[in-house]
């Protein structure tokens, strides 16, 4: 129990970080910084780990891969559209 905890909160703590930096994103229309790996090695490492852990039946990583799953789309989509509107 006490290691569900843990592993929730900080699950947590990484999805806030990565909502964060994906709102500033959003917020600025900025592209200067931001690496496409970035979000190509989360979507890679996000499918990967939530499949590991439907094996494991690891319920907490799987819901927090799924999350940071979807991010890395929403992220990279963003990412996409902002450099059409800056035309780089």
């Amino acid at each position: 129990m006490k290691a569900d905890i843990i592993g929730w909160t900080s699950s947590v703590v990484l999805l806030l970080t990565l909502l964060r930096q994906t709102y500033t994103q959003w917020r600025t229309k900025a592209t200067a910084g931001v690496s496409r790996w970035l979000f190509v090695g989360q979507l890679t490492a996000s499918t990967g780990y939530a499949i590991y852990s439907y094996l494991l039946h690891n319920w907490v990583f799987l819901t927090s891969n799924i999350a940071l799953l979807a991010t890395a789309v929403v992220g990279e989509c963003m990412y996409l559209s902002n450099r059409r509107r800056r035309g780089t």
